[in-house]
């Protein structure tokens, strides 16, 4: 359904800012595909690209068998689109927004209220309400189905959960599962790492550059280390101790926990996990630490887009 054939973009008078570097995948029929990434990683710019609103510096690129640059008039009758930033008129009700959308594409929201139905049942009840007045979780759901109402075929939304609260991503990401069995492909950027568990598959995407590509639980296994997450009375000293400890190969702050890798070669040459934890455990109580708790896990996605980092 989309393609990405080596695309680069750059920005600057003398192209000196390289936001996509050389990036290249594909989505399949009704997947939904996740861009995870910080702020800065290219991804707007490829979404752009994609839905013909930029030109590529080179490569190519296509929608359901349409070029991006020949074809742009039929991939924007095609595809759906949600900007990170809330797009719609501020000044419109919620009916007046949708009707206009809906005008645009030469279509009613009668004629497609069967595909925003699930959706708008939330919304109908300030739907005689401007748009800059709604929350933020409404702002959200107005502009799906503002990208809904022509039933495109494709549906990208660039950073759709960005400052949302956690009920409203929850229900956002539901919304999203019950358009995928309806047929729709859709291609999620998000800067979120929790939320790759919910792609078919994902890129992990850095300075415009594709780290890596598979369904989430696939880039999980491959993480080569064995990994720990530790805790302590004081994080700050335990960071800064873990630091120095001989068979840590990487150590970083995960919410309550720090996470500890250490090389998995060390177990394979007669080791076990319990022995390591152990002399973690008297390292770390030797510089003063308390109610120290270790555990072994397994890695997340975030800790693999840390791994790809370093």
């Amino acid at each position: 359904m989309v393609t990405a054939n080596d695309l680069v973009k750059t920005y600057g008078k003398k192209n000196e800012v390289l936001a996509v570097d050389h990036v290249s995948f594909s989505v399949k029929e009704a997947e939904i595909f996740g861009l995870i990434g910080p702020d800065g990683a290219g991804k707007t710019s490829i979404f752009r690209m994609l839905t013909t609103l930029l030109l590529p510096d080179s490569g190519s690129a296509s929608v359901q068998g349409f070029d991006v640059v020949k074809d742009y008039k039929a991939i924007r009758n095609t595809v759906g689109y949600m900007p990170g930033r809330f797009s719609l008129y501020q000044d419109l009700t919620v009916e007046e927004n949708l009707d206009f959308f809906a005008t645009v594409f030469e279509t009613t929201v009668a004629e497609n209220y069967d595909l925003i139905k699930d959706i708008y049942v939330q919304l109908e009840p300030f739907k005689k309400r401007r748009a800059g007045k709604l929350s933020g979780g409404m702002k959200q759901k107005l502009a799906l189905c503002c990208a809904l109402i022509h039933k495109p075929t494709v549906l990208f939304l660039d950073e759709p959960t960005t400052g949302v609260d956690p009920v409203s991503r929850k229900e956002f990401w539901e919304m999203l599962k019950r358009l995928q069995s309806q047929g729709i492909t859709i291609l999620v950027s998000t800067p979120y790492m929790d939320e790759a568990d919910l792609c078919d598959r994902i890129a992990l995407i850095q300075n415009g550059k594709i780290l890596s590509i598979d369904t989430p639980e696939n880039i999980s296994a491959a993480y080569p280390d064995k990994l720990f997450a530790v805790k302590a009375n004081k994080m700050s000293t335990l960071l800064k101790e873990l630091a120095q400890f001989k068979n840590a190969s990487a150590t970083y702050s995960f919410g309550e926990y720090a996470h500890v890798a250490t090389d998995s070669k060390q177990f394979e040459a007669g080791n076990a996990p319990v022995e390591f934890e152990k002399e973690l455990e008297d390292y770390l109580a030797d510089h003063g630490l308390e109610n120290i708790e270790i555990k072994e896990i397994k890695a997340s996605v975030e800790d693999c887009f840390i791994k790809f980092l370093k």
